[in-house]
């Protein structure tokens, strides 16, 4: 029976780090058999070879208090693709609706001798704080706007796939950066990485201290495009945003959009990236979005990967070597 792609050293997974709870401090070392995982995944993926008794026996719960397409799905898709048991809670269908609090839920997962719990909140440090209390391995799946440790993943396997690394490269992360865990979780990685990363948006979305993460800061997207490899763009989460700090739709669109102009700034085949959901005409013109610079389509197949090697990964993280 196989065993699946051949796991990472036990060195880079002791069961003091079984949890991903954020890429922040992680070495290269830890990173990048995420990376040489998730590449494996890609590749089987495609031939449809999956190795769907690498989680058999194994429960995943994807615990979902907020809303996600993308990131559950994909969750879904990787621990069925590895033969886990995959039960999806989200808030409406859970006790937490009746008022059931955090705690109480981790108390109850715990009772149900849950192996992989994978978490996404809108409080900052939730995901750590089950971690804290259950016996599962617990993946952050986006907590407030805090980190999305899987999504700079599937980011940077996406961009290793076309460049055949990150070191040296040059990425600008555009747009509203202040409430973005996406970005807060590439700037993270990329610069452990060793590529340097800069900062675009207005002034009102980008947080004052952003520059003590080892990144530029511009105003301007022509002057934050010049000669990048890789443009990063972010939805403008207006969910999460204070009255007043963009004007309007259009205006933003019109300082802040990628379009073909600003695009042509960037080095000749600059990868065009975006998290989703996108906003079409508000961050970033359907002529760039789907164009053959882009690799939005790509990052939605990574995450599937990344998300298959990260299930894969921590559920080893107690076996002896």
């Amino acid at each position: 029976m196989s065993d699946g792609p051949r796991a990472a050293p036990q060195r880079f997974f002791p069961q003091s780090t079984r949890h991903l709870l954020g890429v922040q401090g992680m070495h290269p070392t830890r990173i990048e058999p995420f990376l040489d995982l998730a590449e494996s995944y890609a590749l089987m993926n495609r031939s449809r070879k999956t190795p769907r008794d690498r989680l058999r026996g194994r429960t995943v719960i994807n615990l979902f208090f907020e809303d996600s397409t993308r990131t559950r799905t994909s969750f879904e898709l990787a621990g069925k693709r590895l033969g886990a048991d995959v039960i999806n809670m989200t808030v409406a269908s859970s006790s937490v609706n009746k008022g059931e609090t955090l705690l109480d839920t981790a108390t109850t997962l715990n009772a149900m001798r849950t192996d992989l719990l994978v978490v996404r909140h809108a409080q900052s440090g939730a995901p750590a704080l089950l971690a804290q209390k259950v016996d599962a391995s617990v993946v952050n799946a986006g907590d407030g706007t805090h980190e999305h440790p899987t999504q700079a993943l599937l980011d940077a396997l996406t961009i290793r796939r076309h460049f055949g690394g990150l070191h040296g490269l040059t990425v600008a992360i555009c747009g509203d950066v202040s409430h973005s865990r996406v970005a807060r979780s590439n700037i993270h990685l990329l610069t452990a990485m060793g590529a340097r990363v800069r900062v675009v948006g207005p002034p009102t979305l980008i947080p004052g201290a952003i520059g003590a993460l080892g990144v530029d800061v511009h105003y301007t997207m022509e002057e934050g495009l010049r000669d990048v490899d890789v443009v990063m763009m972010l939805r403008m989460q207006r969910e999460r945003m204070t009255g007043g700090q963009v004007p309007s739709a259009r205006e933003y669109f019109r300082f802040y959009g990628l379009d073909r102009r600003r695009l042509a700034v960037a080095r000749p085949g600059a990868l065009v990236m975006h998290p989703g959901p996108m906003n079409r005409g508000v961050e970033i013109d359907s002529r760039v979005a789907d164009s053959d610079q882009s690799v939005i389509r790509e990052q939605v197949e990574m995450g599937v990967a990344v998300r298959m090697a990260v299930l894969d990964l921590l559920s080893r993280a107690g076996e002896p070597t």
